[in-house]
């Protein structure tokens, strides 16, 4: 299988003087700086990156964190867990996967129109918070007759209640390591 890195990621928390206890983490040798905590916009991948020096970066900024000279990260330090990430990182996390969600509306708006059965007794749809067997139904006969074509459609035709909220749910949901089943986000 093809490994696929992260293109862009958004700032969760930027720290000028780098982690407390950062040389503590098994990750000595790399010069203390200015970190960021980010997501990962594709794959929603928690990230710790080095900052170039001299660089100021915010909450929601977008940055390069692809295999290409980057602008504003030195060096991606690697993968974290939801438990490494800061307190200001944790609080800033439901509203960057709600505007990344809503980025990629034609991805997510896809999984609707796709969603299979995971188990014989499961379906993939089942599985985003606030969709039980009655919505679960609603979504399914509604896309045969015709494929969704944004969250709005999907909600009117259907009257499940802020699917971009349900799909932020289910991503923190998996990010924050509650879930036997990834529909959004990648094993760290």
């Amino acid at each position: 299988m093809e490994k696929r890195y992260e293109a862009h990621a958004y700032v969760l928390d930027f720290l000028p003087h780098g982690r407390p206890g950062f040389r503590a983490t098994g990750r000595a040798g790399y010069r203390a700086g200015a970190l960021i905590q980010c997501v990962g916009e594709e794959f929603f991948t928690l990230l710790e990156a080095l900052v170039k020096e001299g660089l100021m970066l915010k909450p929601n900024d977008r940055v390069y964190v692809g295999k290409d000279s980057r602008e504003e990260v030195t060096y991606i330090i690697g993968r974290v867990g939801f438990d490494e990430l800061t307190a200001a990182a944790k609080a800033e996390l439901p509203s960057v996967v709600s505007r990344i969600v809503l980025n990629r509306e034609k991805w997510f708006v896809n999984f609707f129109n796709t969603a299979r059965a995971i188990t014989p007794r499961m379906h993939a749809l089942e599985l985003v918070p606030g969709i039980g067997k009655k919505y679960m139904w609603q979504v399914i006969n509604q896309r045969e007759r015709k494929a969704f074509e944004s969250f709005d459609d999907l909600q009117k035709r259907t009257e499940l209640p802020n699917p971009v909220k349900l799909v932020t749910k289910r991503v923190l949901e998996e990010l924050e390591g509650d879930s036997k089943y990834r529909l959004f986000t990648r094993v760290h």
